[in-house]
């Protein structure tokens, strides 16, 4: 099981930041100090690799354009640390802290190189320099777009290591990135690692993968709260690259970003997930990730029932999930995109919901038939009388507006009887597995 990136390794840790709801800068410390023993003990712990990010110009926001507009954007950049490294690391230890203000730590032990380190470092301040949007449902903060500008230090642990002198080299690396114009990523030993693959060429290289079917296609399966029955799974992209190493979907789309081959990626993806899925047994369904790029696209909804019909599964067994970034840009645009899929038979399904602002216009506004509840929704339901409060609250919403809810990230027993008990209709999570290859999927399919 993965360590969470609020704490889930294995115990709970009860000190949060109150904004951001990761580790505090003491929780990670004892974090790092645990994970180091063991390391050193050989008890099964591997090498770590941590992070510094510290955001620019978040002092200027606040006072441009007040507090809550600032702690709305480090909410956000908490987000999308927390779900590049999920994505990144599934199969690894892995956790994220707000250490001070715009400044966020993120610590994975896994035994991946430095070049992959760095990579991810890389692909992960892209997607943090991204425009926020605030939601319309913030006092004065209607459409505003702000952007925050990371700068990122790196740096692989040695046995020898302790916490503090961890975060002291960390600090150290990053103030003299910010030293230097236009530097943006440092290692603590002064020197980026030999990558020998430029971004020019990873770009180049991403492109080739596509067009030779490199880009693998894995299933995160999904079942029912009632009777744990298999009923479909969650596509998911993955990329082996022969110098780099695996790298997840963020990191995909982000290097698409770059060269404006978003759709063309995603395209790609749903072909190749269609295509598989139409193996299936019985009546499965299929989730498909919607990015923002597939939905400003005109054509999209054309194009994309075009593939389903390509691929003889009825509309009915498919399921495209939507981000809160993706509503954030145009939210009739969006209603438009969406309303050819729905009348289709598609199944619409908000994601990461409870990640973001949670904007309760969506619900009215769109054609959307399921919500489903973030990681960060679930974690603690079992526990914290506060949390499953919101989770009562949330399904009775979901209830009075005839949607269904789903939830991601359950990891342990005790979650999925709350979830069952408070009428959550279906889940995914590493409780039962992991995202599987296509061929392991078709077998368990044909246990059930």
């Amino acid at each position: 099981m993965i360590a969470l990136e609020l704490g889930a390794d294995g115990d709970m840790d009860d000190k949060r930041d109150a904004l951001t709801g990761l580790l505090d800068a003491d929780q990670a410390k004892r974090r790092i100090a645990r994970w180091l023993d063991d390391w050193r003990g050989n008890s099964g712990g591997d090498p770590l690799h941590a992070m510094l990010i510290a955001v620019g110009r978040i002092d200027t926001v606040n006072l441009a354009y007040g507090a809550t507009t600032g702690d709305s954007a480090l909410v956000e950049i908490a987000q999308r640390v927390m779900h590049f490294a999920d994505d990144e690391f599934e199969t690894s230890d892995w956790f994220a802290a707000r250490v001070s203000g715009g400044t966020f730590l993120l610590v994975a032990r896994d035994r991946c190189s430095r070049e992959r380190w760095q990579w991810f470092a890389e692909a992960l301040a892209d997607a943090i320099a991204m425009p926020i949007t605030m939601p319309e449902t913030l006092p004065h903060d209607g459409g505003r777009t702000v952007r925050l500008w990371p700068r990122v230090a790196l740096m692989r642990a040695l046995e020898s290591d302790e916490p503090d002198g961890i975060l002291d080299h960390l600090a150290t690396a990053l103030h003299q990135a910010k030293e230097e114009r236009g530097r943006r990523v440092a290692w603590v030993s002064g020197e980026l690692a030999h990558l020998g693959v430029s971004n020019q060429q990873l770009e180049a290289d991403m492109l080739a993968a596509i067009d030779r079917g490199e880009i693998e296609i894995v299933f995160q399966p999904q079942y029912s709260t009632q009777g744990d029955r298999l009923i479909g799974a969650e596509a998911l992209a993955r990329w082996q690259h022969p110098q780099i190493g695996r790298l997840g979907a963020n990191t995909l789309f982000t290097l698409a970003e770059r060269t404006d081959h978003v759709a063309q990626l995603s395209r790609h993806i749903a072909e190749r997930a269609l295509a598989l899925a139409a193996r299936w047994p019985g009546a499965l369904t299929l989730s498909l990730n919607v990015t923002p790029a597939d939905l400003a696209a005109g054509s999209f909804p054309i194009e994309f029932l075009s593939l389903v019909r390509r691929s003889g599964i009825p509309p009915d067994r498919i399921m495209i999930e939507i981000t809160e970034q993706v509503l954030l840009a145009d939210l009739e645009e969006v209603a438009r995109a969406l309303s050819p899929l729905k009348r289709a038979g598609v199944t619409i399904a908000l994601d990461d919901f409870g990640s973001g602002y949670s904007n309760f216009r969506y619900l009215k506004l769109l054609p959307i038939d399921k919500i489903k509840l973030d990681r960060s929704m679930v974690e603690d339901i079992a526990e914290d009388e506060r949390d499953l409060a919101v989770l009562r609250a949330i399904t009775a919403m979901a209830r009075a507006l005839d949607l269904k809810v789903v939830a991601e990230g359950v990891e342990e027993q005790a979650q999925l009887r709350v979830l069952a008990d408070e009428g959550v209709e279906s889940w995914q999570g590493f409780l039962k597995s992991l995202p599987l290859g296509h061929e392991d999927f078709l077998a368990l399919a044909g246990q059930g």
